[in-house]
């Protein structure tokens, strides 16, 4: 599948190691951390244990895959910010975090320790940076900006791919997109016990896709013949609910539930349920239709 912000597949080499600049150093270090964290190796071609290091944490960050990324700068080459952060000998490596540096070591370490460091470094990508842009790609969402949500929630998972939130709203933005083949296939990056709305959704309308008639011309026209075909109505809800028309199918939904709320071992109540589900549980949907329902049942 294509993603914007690949999420199936770790970032390719290029991506997460990169030789920095001072020129670049704003970019590659400091605003790139405030997604991911970076591990700044400061270097020079003539220092032995800098050879010796630099392998070592190259796979270190490999091996990470994607949570957190690696800029090599020669001092030699560029000495502005090595001066600013008051470098005195090298390997020189300092690990940013949201914009500042928050860690760090000078010499070449043992394996063990450098791995020890990068994964330490990995699990802290800044929680502010996270949140924010999920709170940009919900709002992208709700305004009907496929692209910009898509964009906003690849980058989350780009930096954390087991987020539930990210992989719930970049599912929902595939389905509202019209794909869901897609929808079904992110959302299946997540545990099969995950909570999340969007997530929730996006599972109960892909299930009601799946059980949704592709023809109901029979259907309605029993419907015509007798009000009171309570299966035919049935079958036009799950239709109606197959292509996301929420309020059409709750109302064929509740006016079974009304004539007889026992049908079918309650066969509307429960499909009404799901309904709400995949519309979201903050929907006009479901709140105008969980009040109908509550109106029908205690009358």
């Amino acid at each position: 599948m294509t993603l914007i912000g690949e999420t199936s597949a770790p970032p390719p080499s290029g991506d997460l190691i990169k030789d920095g600049t001072d020129a670049s150093f704003m970019a590659d270090v400091v605003e790139a951390s405030k997604t991911t964290p970076v591990i700044v190796d400061f270097w020079a071609t003539w220092c032995g244990p800098c050879r010796q290091l630099g392998p070592s944490i190259e796979k270190a960050v490999l091996a990470a895959k994607g949570k957190v990324k690696l800029v090599k700068i020669d001092i030699d080459k560029n000495p502005q910010f090595a001066g600013q952060l008051r470098v005195q000998s090298i390997p020189a490596v300092f690990a940013f975090v949201g914009g500042r540096p928050v860690d760090g070591f000078m010499g070449a370490l043992p394996d063990s320790q450098v791995k020890q460091f990068v994964d330490r470094m990995a699990g802290q990508a800044p929680a502010d940076a996270t949140d924010e842009l999920l709170a940009m790609a919900k709002e992208s969402l709700d305004l009907g900006d496929l692209g910009g949500a898509a964009q906003a929630y690849a980058q989350v998972l780009q930096a954390d791919p087991e987020n539930i939130k990210a992989i719930g709203g970049l599912a929902k933005v595939y389905l509202q997109g019209g794909d869901a083949d897609q929808a079904a296939e992110i959302a299946a990056m997540a545990p099969a016990d995950a909570k999340d709305p969007d997530l929730e959704s996006v599972r109960a309308a892909l299930a009601l896709a799946d059980e949704a008639p592709s023809e109901t011309a029979a259907f309605e026209a029993r419907l015509a013949q007798d009000p009171d075909d309570h299966e035919a109505r049935f079958e036009i809800a799950k239709a109606l609910a197959g292509v996301g028309r929420w309020d059409a199918a709750a109302d064929h939904l509740l006016i079974i539930i009304e004539k007889d709320r026992a049908w079918n071992d309650e066969a509307a109540r429960k499909q009404l349920l799901t309904v709400f589900e995949a519309a979201g549980p903050a929907s006009d949907v479901a709140r105008q239709g969980r009040r109908r329902l509550s109106s029908i049942l205690f009358s």
